[in-house]
């Protein structure tokens, strides 16, 4: 499974962005982040269907959404409202098995990881 995230780049505090992620297959998709000196995080998980998706706590719900489109095989994440904070290396990510609650944060549970694309927010 090759995954292509793309869509990252420059934007000013309470701009928008939108990520894409290309990916053959309908897995359970996810994207991280990884901020300058900080651990990979997770960010977003979304179902093969599209019917389940799970948000990290507080820091990026009811601002960012994950959706796909699997007729085009893709995977979408929509960052509204962004902050300095946000400035990251976005991944996306995928497994091959449906994760609930907690296991939707562990690295551990996707297979295939796609290359980063850069997200800086400025002030």
């Amino acid at each position: 499974v090759q995954l292509q995230a793309s869509g990252g780049g420059l934007v000013q505090a309470g701009g928008s962005l939108r990520l894409s992620c290309a990916a053959s297959g309908s897995y359970v998709m996810g994207w991280f982040r990884q901020a300058p000196g900080k651990e990979r995080e997770f960010v977003a998980g979304i179902s093969g269907s599209g019917g389940t998706t799970y948000y990290a706590d507080s820091s990026v719900k009811g601002r960012f959404t994950i959706s796909r489109d699997n007729a085009k095989n893709t995977v979408y994440l929509q960052m509204n409202s962004l902050k300095p904070e946000d400035t990251a290396v976005y991944y996306c990510s995928a497994a091959r098995k449906l994760l609930y609650g907690s296991r939707w944060y562990l690295e551990d549970e996707y297979n295939y990881w796609g290359q980063g694309t850069q997200v800086t927010v400025s002030s």
